[in-house]
Order: structure tokens, then C-alpha cells, then sequence
């Protein structure tokens, strides 16, 4: 019978087996020493499989992010509230009892610290006569506001600041010790028991007139025309403007 030559096909294969029973052997003496040591061992490798292989695999894979669609951030809460717009508000100021000048200036503190109100301007001093009415002389003037209230929010709270000042209503037109008119509030034409906009004597009235028309002369008050333009119809009523 022919032989193989040394080194042949048998003997790689005898020498192939025996390395693949001693790599087994080792395998299974690192899992039992890892056992004893309460450890786990990662799955082995096959021998034959080749390192390029799972490279050229990871290069085809498609990365996470590119398989699934980037979410829509979702807004934040401020994003997706909506804001009351905001609206210019002509406040008359008025007082002849008690000590009216200081009556004002602290209506103008309340004013300023009224929540959902922005106190923007404040016009001068005046001092003007009663219409219709007996009494002291009056101190007027006139605030700016900005705010997010309706007209009637406003004012009740233009109200309260009347209440916390002393006012009382006897009867119609009397002395006060604090009066607040809404006169205009952004153009808007009210009419309710409650409240009539644009007051409907503002534009009658030297007392309203003369300070609004040194922070707003160019508004119009809906119906009468522009501020500057009605203060001739009222040059006879006696009003003048006070020192700071």
C-alpha cells in the first residue's frame, strides 16, 4: 500500500482535530473556573471566522439614527400659550377734597402696582373749576396705561382704588375725594350700564382734554376727533396748568 509522505493530508488532519480538542478543553476549563467564581464567560469566536468579515457586516449596517425618523421637539408651554394682546388706556384723574394733590399722587402709586396694568406716562397738574357743580376747585391730570384687562376688569379695579381713597356717591357730581374715568381704551365704542367708552363727556371736558392732550394729542376719541383739535371748543372753561 502507498504511503503518505510526512506533513500530508492525514497528518494536518490529525493535528487539526487535536488543536480544536485542546482549544475545547481550554474553553471549558476557563468556564469552569469562571463558574466557581460566580463569573460568566462570553461566547467564543469560531476559529475559521474571519476579522474582515464582521468588519465589511458593520460597514453595511445602517446607524440607528438614519433608520428612525429625528422627532419633532416638542414646544415648551410659553410656546404654546397665548398671550392677551395688550391695550392703550386713558385713565382722567380728579379731586377737590381733602388734600387733593396728595389724593393723586398716591392714585398714580396704586395705579402702578395694579397687577395685569403698566403705568407708562403721567401728565402734568392741572387745576380746573366745577362744572356743574359747587365745591373747592379740582386737581386733575391724566395716566397712561397699558394692560391685558377688558375694559370692565379695568374698571373695577379702577373702582377699588376709589373705595380704598375714601370716594362716596351722594348724588351726581358731587366733591370727591378721588375720581377715576376711564376715558378711551384702544378705539373701543361701549355702551353698558356700566361702562360707556369713549367717556361720554371727555371731549366736553377742558379738565380731560388739556392733560391728554400733552401725552396723546393726535388720539382720536371715537366720534369727536382728535384731541388737539376738540381744546378749542373748550377755551372758556377755566383750567391751569400747576408747577411740578
Amino acid at each position: 500500500m502507498p504511503s503518505w509522505p510526512s506533513g500530508g493530508k492525514t497528518s494536518r488532519s490529525a493535528a487539526t482535530r487535536s488543536a480544536r480538542r485542546s482549544s475545547s478543553r481550554r474553553v471549558g476549563a476557563k468556564a469552569s473556573a469562571a463558574a466557581r467564581a460566580g463569573r460568566s464567560v462570553p461566547p467564543q469566536r469560531p476559529a475559521n471566522r474571519r476579522r474582515g468579515s464582521g468588519a465589511a457586516a458593520a460597514s453595511r449596517r445602517v446607524p440607528l439614527r438614519a433608520r428612525r425618523p429625528a422627532r419633532e421637539p416638542r414646544p415648551r408651554a410659553a410656546e404654546t400659550e397665548v398671550s392677551g394682546a395688550a391695550s392703550l388706556a386713558y385713565v382722567g384723574l380728579g379731586a377737590n377734597l381733602g388734600d387733593a394733590r396728595t389724593a393723586l399722587a398716591s392714585a398714580f402709586e396704586a395705579l402702578a402696582t395694579l397687577p395685569d396694568v403698566e403705568l407708562l406716562r403721567r401728565s402734568s397738574l392741572w387745576r380746573s373749576a366745577p362744572i356743574d357743580s359747587g365745591g373747592p376747585d379740582y386737581y386733575n391730570a391724566v395716566a397712561e396705561l397699558r394692560t391685558t384687562l377688558a375694559p370692565l376688569e379695568l374698571l373695577h379695579r379702577l373702582q377699588a382704588i376709589e373705595l380704598a381713597h375714601g370716594r362716596e356717591r351722594p348724588y351726581r357730581n358731587a366733591p370727591r375725594t378721588l375720581d377715576l374715568d376711564l376715558l378711551t381704551m384702544d378705539g373701543i365704542s361701549l355702551a353698558t350700564p356700566e361702562l360707556t367708552l369713549p367717556h361720554p363727556r371727555a371731549h366736553e371736558r377742558a379738565f380731560v382734554l388739556a392733560p391728554l392732550a400733552e401725552l396723546a394729542p393726535q388720539l382720536e376719541i371715537p366720534g369727536q376727533g382728535r384731541v388737539a383739535a376738540l381744546l378749542p371748543a373748550v377755551a372758556g372753561q377755566r383750567i391751569e396748568r400747576l408747577a411740578a
